[in-house]
């Protein structure tokens, strides 16, 4: 089934899971890999987060999440679907920054702009559909 949801929309809400197993649901920006097909299960998604926060941690305790189209409030727009999150670094990071930037070119970079002032790094992240 892949991720064919997500073609043409703009924010995705995130869903990870606490040790409790209750969920924390969150907007995100996302970029596709333009190589796969995102109706295929070969599909991966880009986001990326702060370096410290909530759903970095939630994610490397369990890399099981659900995403669903949403607006930029978080207001699902779609079925919600089963994923695996891998935190990323060195070359696939890189990657997967270059799409997000290109995705959302001037916005992105104008976040990075004032996000320099506050020192946080940025942690990437791909999901991929759960199989």
């Amino acid at each position: 089934m892949g991720f064919a949801t997500f073609s043409g929309q703009r924010y995705l809400n995130l869903e990870t899971f606490k040790k409790s197993g209750l969920g924390v649901k969150t907007p995100v920006w996302f970029a596709a890999e333009p190589t796969t097909e995102l109706d295929s299960n070969d599909a991966r998604l880009y986001v990326y987060t702060i370096g410290v926060s909530g759903k970095v941690k939630r994610i490397r305790n369990n890399p099981c999440v659900k995403i669903a189209p949403c607006n930029m409030r978080g207001d699902v727009q779609g079925e919600w679907v089963a994923g695996r999150a891998e935190i990323l670094s060195g070359e696939e990071a890189h990657h997967g920054m270059q799409l997000l930037n290109k995705k959302y070119f001037p916005w992105k970079q104008l976040l990075d702009f004032f996000a320099m002032f506050r020192k946080r790094g940025r942690t990437v992240f791909m999901i991929r559909p759960a199989l």
